[in-house]
This record gives C-alpha cells, structure tokens and sequence, in this order.
C-alpha cells in the first residue's frame, strides 16, 4: 500500500467566510409561511444575467475559502497518493455480451476514464482491444460513454457521449472492425434505450423533444435516414415524466417497452410488429416488473402480489397478468434484476440483506444450484446472449475493484477442485500488496419504532471499532435501491488508514424488497431518517464509535438524508459530507429533472405532500444560532440531476445560523466540468476524495 496517514489530533483554523446577502423572500404556501431568504442563489431562474454573475462570484469566493481551508491540511497530500494508488486500479462499469464479443466498459490501470472494449468471450488470453476511449476527447478527460447497445452481428454499438457530468448524452454509432465514429448524430438521448433489428439495419431507441426534460418517446431509426425524421412508436405517456425503455425478441416479431411511472410501478406493452397489434403486459398495477423474451414467453421478475419478487412466464400471443405463471415463487429472500437465459439453465440473483448470489434453475423454475463462492458481493447484472453458450456476471465488493466473471454451463472452470462453473474474466485482479485487508461483518439494530435494520461495519483487519476510532456512517434509504457491496476507493482509502466505516440499510431502499422501500417513502419518509440516526446511537452504544468522532456522508437522496440528520440530530455526529443533494423540499420540483422524483417524495403543490415535505425539508429546518456539525457541501455545475442551488442555499444559510464556526466550518465546493458523479474522470475523483477525507479527518482529530 501506498503511505497513509495516521490518526493523530485536529487542530481547527478559523475560517473567515465571505457575506452573503440575505432578503425577505417569504411565500405564501397552503395557508403557511415559508422563508427563503437566499432564493437569490438560485441564479437563472428569473433569467437576470447581473443576478446569474453574483451567484457565480459569490460561488468563486466560496471555493476559494474552501481551497484555503482544505489545501491547508497536512496529511491531505497522502490522501492524495492513496487515492491515486486505489484509482489506478483496474474496474469494470458493465458489459454487453454478442455471441464471441464481450464489450466491456471498463477503466484500465491508471486510465482516467472508463473506455469501450472488447473482449473475446470464449478464451481470456486474448488480449482486449480498444474501441473508444472518450478522455482523448477533451484535455480534463470529462467526456464519458453513458450507456452503449452493441447490433446483434458485432459490427457497431450505438453508444452515448457526454461531456462535463451533463449526461446529456448524443447518440453515436461506432464501427467496431475500424473503430471510428459515424458521422450520425442524435442528441437528447439521455440514458437512452437501444434495441437493434436482428439484421443491424436499423434501431428503436428512446429520444426527448429538444428542449423538454421529460415527455421521452420511443422511436426507429434507419440506418442512412435522417433522424430529424425517425418516427415516433411509443408516445402513450400516463404521465410527462414516465420513462419508456425498449427491447426486441432475438427474431425481430415483437417489440417491448417497459416503463417505470412511478419509482415502485412499471407498466409494459407488447407490440406485434407482424400485425401492428399491441398488447398489455401490466397497466396501472403499483408493482415493479422487468421483463426479457425467451422463445415465445417472457420471463419476468415482478413485485406484483409478491412484495420480495417472484419469476413468471407469459406467453407473446396473451402476456397480460391474468395468464402469468409463477415459476419461481416469493420467498424471505429479495428477486432482483433480470433473470438471463445460458443454454437450458435461468440465472437470476437473489438477495439477502444487500448481499447477492446468483441462483441456477430449470427454465422451468427448478432450482439445481447456487454461484455462491463470491464471498459479501453484490450482482450487478448478468449478460447473456442466444448464440453463446456462456453468460458473463459484473460482481461489486467492498474490498476490491468491479470485476466480470464467466459462466459456462457444465464447463467447470475456474475452481480448484474442478466444479464451480465461474472464472474470472476481467480485469485481472489487484496484488494483496496494492489493496488493506478489510474485515465487513453484518450486524443488526433497532430503529426507533423497533424495527430491525441491517447495517454493514468494514475496517481494517487489525482495527477494533472503538470510540477512540474515526468512524463514517453512511446510507441512501430511498428508491427501492439497495446498500449493497461496492467498490468506493474512499472507504478503502479511509479504512486502509485505520478509520472504521459503517454503512445503513435503511428503509426507502430495497435490502428486504419492496414492502421495505414503501416503509420509507412519500408520507414515512421521516422512518428513514429515525433508522439512519438510529444507527449513529446504535454505533455508540455498542462502543464501536463516539458521537464526537463520527461523520455522516451521503450523496443525492443520500445527501437529503444527512441533511435531515444534521438538523433533527445535530448532536449525532462532529462531521457531515453532504454531497449533490436536495435539501429544498418545497421547491425542487421546480428545477431540471425533478418532477421525476415527486413520487418517491410527494408533491409541494399538493397540500398534505407539503405538510410532511416542510416538517423534514432541511433547508427549512435550520435554527439560528443552532450548534450544528462541520459540513462540507460538494456539488458540480454540470448537475442536470439535482440542481448545485441546493448546496448554495443551504451552506449560505448554515454560515449565517450556525453557532461555533471557528471549530466547525461550513465550506461549499462547487465544481466545474463535472455533474452528479456519472461520468467523472478518476483524476477528478482523487481531487474530491482527498478534499473529503482530509476535512473528515480535520474535524475527527484524524490528520496527522
């Protein structure tokens, strides 16, 4: 391992903030009073050029204050080089399998940006080769692929590019044999969906109007045409923000959408391209559904009438839900992602308490065995393809790099003793000496209602948690996503240097399916931040940390959370990193994408929503004079996510309220040339990770 910092003692510096203004901006909402004194920082809203200049000055002041206060740590320069050691190390982003081919979107050693491969999926000596690497785009390396679809014969991949963290990507086709760009060009194909004719002539994929965040349409594009004329073939919205995705049947007859109206309802339609005839799936049933064709039946995984996920077949001339049958029934155990065909055997990933493993069975349903030797992991997804007799599996842990494993039916690979049907693939894996030996264990604890939630405690091998140990806690608790192993080079890094991290799995996630993500959303929100401050006095009663060695980190619906904490629980810990989040409950569906997310929270424009928005809304909730934690605000201009005002606001108003800023700061950053961390160069990643750990380490007594 590379030299690391030790845990030392903190020595606070004052930190003299810039003035911010403050106005009487109050609005009248449902009868009640809602200050916002720093509405101003909202910038374009009002479209005031001289308004969007002063936020820009007031954010170059606040950055140069944080630069002052960071640059200054001492170990800050290690953190550097640790993170730069565990960066460099290979990973693997997801990969598409097309008979032989494996493409792969994967970073290699040292790169800064992760780069479309291919690899040969029949034998690992083959070496891969490059098809596009986006960082030689642009000198900061901020271009990246978003998403890609290879064409049924292997000759092209329709991929996305985006530069600066927008996700705003533009459609582009690559020829694999040359390894150059066509010249076609598709913008407002954000996080696109591709599905290619099996003869690779053309494609139906997923396009915005110009100009529209929402209202996203499925349409067909030939190959040679103009796609300023590519017509629309699904447009039968519920709402503007439902998200059709698409998919074909390997013979070209029918097409599938899949379209998620709600974070815990998808609707699917079925369309006959041989008699234009389209067929319902699932309609207006809050249930989640994922669907993938095997020969004249889907396979589908859904929440419907089973919360924790059931397997079912319908068959192409009568998909609808009465003419489902069940073929993997629900259990305790969570059914996750998409089940994948190899050969005659099913593949599907069932989860226990966020930790995976991959289940074999019949295509009838029958279980006859398990891919269980890989240890605390999580399945991201598993690929196959009808012509290959092998299926590939991206598998995320904490203690090592994303990496891709093969299946082979029968083949038995990979092992010592000759049976297991798995073997690595790619990359190839990291030295003991460049990577901590971390010890994960999983334990349970009471939320403030009783109920028990799980909790992952990661450290050193020869570290015991104890208060006199620098601890972070972490959690996300919303959209029915899961706190599973993955590889975070801040927590190794962190951990490698003796620090302890804990991570929450709250409910408003998945870890216990979708009865779990409902316990924690819209009006029970507040049960994810009790779970989450549970854990944080859980952590200290059981001797494992201290209140004043803790710090609480999260990002997006994560960086909500912590920003709940830091005002219900101000006393829970001595730090926070409160990262691209929302914190203006009452009025972030004003802004980019976020009328998607109404559903998950609820609606301001609705009465009672915005009666339980308000009571947590962090931005709302802060007291003047209030004791309150050392925060650090990260965010990024190019966020199309969550909009970089909700940083602004809430570190203008904490550096207005907050009591003992001499020992506990409030610092913003706000980055150019990145957005909601997709797409972020590895470079980047260092810069930001070692401003974060050496302002955690600061504030913990934790520098050296």
């Amino acid at each position: 391992m590379a030299s690391v910092p030790t845990w030392g003692v903190a020595d606070p510096k004052m930190i003299t903030l810039p003035p911010t203004r403050r106005e009487d901006v109050v609005d009248v909402l449902h009868g009640i009073e809602v200050p916002d004194p720093y509405r101003w920082l909202e910038s374009g809203e009002s479209g005031d050029s001289s308004r969007s200049i002063e936020v820009a000055q007031w954010v170059a002041a606040q950055n140069n204050i944080t630069r002052q206060a960071l640059d200054a740590r001492p170990d800050r320069g290690r953190w550097v080089e640790h993170l730069s050691a565990l960066m460099a190390l290979p990973t693997v982003l997801g990969c598409k399998l097309v008979g032989d081919q494996l493409f792969v979107l994967e970073r290699g050693r040292g790169a800064d940006q992760f780069a479309l491969v291919v690899r040969c999926a029949v034998d690992r000596d083959v070496a891969p080769r490059m098809l596009l690497d986006p960082a030689r785009s642009a000198a900061d390396a901020a271009v990246a692929i978003d998403w890609f679809e290879p064409s049924p014969d292997g000759t092209m991949v329709a991929l996305g590019l985006s530069e600066g963290g927008t996700e705003n990507s533009v459609l582009r086709l690559l020829d694999v044999q040359t390894a150059t760009l066509n010249p076609l060009r598709i913008p407002n194909t954000r996080a696109a969906s591709v599905a290619w004719k099996p003869d690779s002539t053309a494609f139906w994929y997923a396009r915005y109007p110009a100009d529209d965040q929402y209202n996203r349409h499925i349409r067909y594009h030939l190959l040679g045409s103009d796609p300023v004329d590519d017509p629309v073939v699904f447009d039968r919205l519920p709402t503007a923000e439902s998200w059709p995705d698409v998919n074909v049947s390997p013979d070209g007859r029918y097409l599938l959408i899949e379209m998620l109206v709600g974070w815990g309802r998808i609707d699917a339609h079925l369309l006959d391209l041989h008699s234009s005839t389209w067929s319902t799936v699932i309609e207006g049933i809050d249930a989640q559904s994922s669907f993938t064709f095997d020969h004249n039946r889907l396979l589908g995984v859904t929440t419907f009438d089973a919360p924790n996920g059931r397997i079912i077949a319908a068959p192409l001339d009568g998909p609808d839900v009465a003419n489902w049958q069940t073929i993997v029934a629900e259990r305790s155990d969570v059914v996750v992602g998409h089940p994948a065909i190899v050969g005659d055997t099913l593949l599907h990933t069932a989860s226990r308490a966020a930790v995976d493993t991959v289940e074999q069975r019949t295509l009838d349903g029958d279980l006859t065995g398990s891919l269980d030797r890989l240890g605390v992991v999580a399945v991201q997804q598993i690929v196959s393809s009808p012509s290959s007799a092998h299926g590939f599996l991206t598998v995320a842990s904490f203690d090592s790099p994303v990496t891709v494993w093969r299946y082979g039916v029968g083949v038995g690979v990979g092992d010592r003793d000759g049976v297991s049907e798995l073997e690595r693939w790619a990359p190839d894996a990291a030295s003991s000496a460049e990577l901590p030996a971390l010890t994960v264990t999983q334990h349970t604890y009471p939320s403030l209602d009783g109920t028990e939630i799980g909790l992952f405690l990661i450290h050193r091998a020869d570290v015991v948690p104890s208060p006199s140990v620098v601890t972070v806690l972490n959690g996300y608790g919303g959209f029915a996503i899961s706190e599973s192993p993955a590889w975070v080079p801040n927590l190794v890094a962190w951990c490698g240097a003796g620090g302890v991290w804990a991570i929450a799995g709250l409910r408003g996630g998945y870890e216990h399916g979708e009865r779990w993500h409902r316990a924690g959303r819209r009006a029970n929100k507040q049960n994810v931040f009790d779970d989450f401050h549970a854990a944080g006095d859980w952590l200290v009663a059981q001797g494992h940390a201290s209140h004043e060695r803790l710090a609480l980190v999260g990002g997006s619906n994560g960086g909500l959370l912590v920003g709940a904490a830091l005002t219900q629980r101000p006393d829970l810990a001595r730090a926070v990193w409160c990262a691209v989040p929302l914190l203006d409950m009452v009025r972030f569906p004003k802004f980019l994408i976020a009328k998607l997310w109404t559903d998950e929270y609820g609606d301001p424009d609705i009465a009672d929503e915005f009666a339980w928005l308000l009571a947590y809304s962090p931005y709302h909730n802060v007291e003047m004079g209030g004791s309150y934690p050392a925060v650090l605000f990260t965010t990024a201009e190019g966020d199309t996510r969550v909009d970089p005002l909700h940083a602004r606001k809430m570190a203008a108003l904490l550096q207005a309220s907050a009591a003992e800023q001499r020992e506990r700061p409030v610092l913003l950053q706000q980055s150019g040339r990145a957005g909601h961390g997709v797409g972020k160069p590895a470079s980047m990643r260092v810069t930001e990770g070692a401003d974060v750990l050496s302002f955690l380490a600061w504030q913990l007594g934790g520098e050296s």
